[in-house]
This record gives C-alpha cells, structure tokens and sequence, in this order.
C-alpha cells in the first residue's frame, strides 16, 4: 500500500479490520434493525414542520452559537462556520449537543461559578462540583507543601526528583478518585486542526455527535482576533473519563472518521476536573495535563 492510500484509508490494521467487519456484514439484517430508525439528521433533512423534538435534549438551547433542535444540522454549519465566524464575549466557542442525552441547561450548571470552566461539558444531574473544587484544591495545596518541604530537606537530587514526582501522580490519583465519587466525569479528546481544515473536521464531528456516534457534546473555537495560532481546537466530550470502553469507542470513531491519523501527533484526553483545578502543562506538580492519548489507547493489544 502506498503512503497515500494509507493516509486515506488508514493504516494496515485498520485496513485489515475494515475488511473483517465487511466479510461478515450482513446488510439485510442491519437494515432491518436499523432502518426505520428515526434518528435527529434523518427526520431534519426532511424538513418537515410536524418532526417531534420533545424527547431530544439540548443544554445549549438559545445560544447563539450552538445548534438548536429547530434547525438541520446543514443549516447550524452554514450559520456559524467556526473558520469565518468570530469569537465574542459571550460566544467563546460553537456548540453542538448530543441531543438523546438528557444534561443540566448550561446557564443552570454549576461550572458556570468556575473562572475559566464555564464553557466544559454539561454538567451531569447530581455533580458535586463544588465538593469536588474544594477537596481538589486541598489536595493540591498538601502536595504543594510536600513538594516543597522535599526541596528544602538536602537530600539527594534523585531522590527529591522521585518524591516529587510521586507526589504528584499520587495527587492526580486522589483528584480524579473524588471527581469520579462526586460525579464530575466528563471529559474531552482534543483535536487541533489548522484552519483551511477546520469547517471540514468540525462538520464531521458536529454530524457525528447530533447521530449519537461520539460522546455527550462537542465544541471548536471560532475566530479570534486576538489568538493567532494556526490551529483551531476542537473539543469531542464523553461522559466519564473513568470509562474507558467508551472512552476508547469514541477514540475509535474519530479514527474511522479520519480525525487520528497514523503519522500525524495524537490525540490527547483531559479530564473536565483538571480544567476546573487549572491542572495544564507545566503545572508546579508535574501532572500529566491528559490522561489518554490515541497511540496507547488505540494500540492493538
């Protein structure tokens, strides 16, 4: 296989299963199954005034921004392409919800009260978030201090090295523990695009979330006037980062839909908790700022 073929159809293990799976697909009985399955694309692209949106859900409704279930998702890419579209005060990002995932409104949730985490994941019914916060900073003001007092005690330069890092990993244990007990689990793969390519990989995600084929909600940021990175982030949510079966399903679909590719970097999973914390790259605890990549995840075991 040429180096092209294979960066358009993937890589020789994605090659081989592909094959696999249509050896054994039996498309009469999928069709059967799924067929008549009315799903939020499906009943939108017929553009009919009487489709019943009251058992979809949106935490975004009435943002500008987001997708709202009134229009196709044709009509929402269209609106607010994230390449030409402008970042505002009160529109950081773009928007686009699972809709048959039932999550607290966004102007309801508690990481709304967060500096800096207003705009993660809906927030899931009965998330301490606030416990959560508390005993997470606790937690990291006790590594801090230990962190210190290593630094000060003239031991050896490895062992101090050791301790702190430990330190650390033993932190980021704890926090992701009480985030999990007090219901804070969502999370996100990352992806970072540059922005010739952005309305194409933000179209395939935002249809691939409204379909219930990725996780709970998906955000990419518009144009900045401000931030002249190259890349545009897209931000896929799932709802508990301590499930990696799903966690791992979602990684997954991204790679069918060519959004990992075998050359190009990784991707990378951050917990909503550690946006919450301010836990990024560089932090005084040496945590690692994700706690997933593609290449570990998807490698074969």
């Amino acid at each position: 296989m040429s180096s092209d073929d294979s960066d358009f159809y993937g890589d020789d293990d994605t090659m081989a299963d592909l094959k696999a799976k249509v050896k054994t697909f039996d498309a009469q009985a999928w069709w059967v199954e799924y067929g008549a399955l009315d799903t939020p694309l499906k009943l939108q692209a017929r553009k009919t005034p009487t489709v019943d949106t009251s058992r979809w859900h949106n935490p975004y409704a009435g943002m500008e921004y987001a997708w709202q279930l009134t229009e196709t998702i044709g009509d929402f890419l269209e609106r607010v392409p994230p390449a030409t579209t402008d970042q505002t005060p009160s529109n950081p990002w773009i928007w686009v919800c699972n809709p048959y995932i039932n999550r607290k409104k966004k102007s309801e949730a508690d990481n709304q009260m967060v500096r800096g985490g207003e705009d993660e994941a809906p927030e899931e019914e009965g998330a301490g978030l606030r416990q959560v916060l508390a005993g997470g900073m606790e937690r990291l003001h006790f590594a801090s201090d230990y962190i210190n007092m290593c630094k000060r005690s003239g031991n050896q330069p490895s062992y101090v090295a050791r301790e702190c890092r430990k330190a650390g990993i033993d932190a980021a244990k704890d926090i992701l523990d009480l985030a999990n007990a007090h219901r804070v689990r969502c999370g996100k793969w990352m992806i970072f695009c540059p922005v010739f390519q952005v309305n194409e990989a933000w179209e395939t995600v935002a249809k691939a979330t409204v379909n219930n084929e990725l996780g709970i909600a998906a955000k990419v940021a518009p144009r900045s006037t401000s931030d002249k990175r190259a890349d545009r982030l897209i931000c896929v949510y799932t709802a508990n980062f301590s499930d990696t079966k799903d966690v791992r399903r979602v990684a997954e679909k991204l790679k069918q839909l060519g959004l990992v590719q075998p050359r190009a970097r990784p991707l990378y999973y951050k917990p909503d908790v550690y946006t919450y914390l301010g836990i990024a790259r560089g932090n005084p605890w040496d945590i690692k700022a994700s706690i997933y990549d593609t290449t570990s995840m998807l490698k074969k075991a």
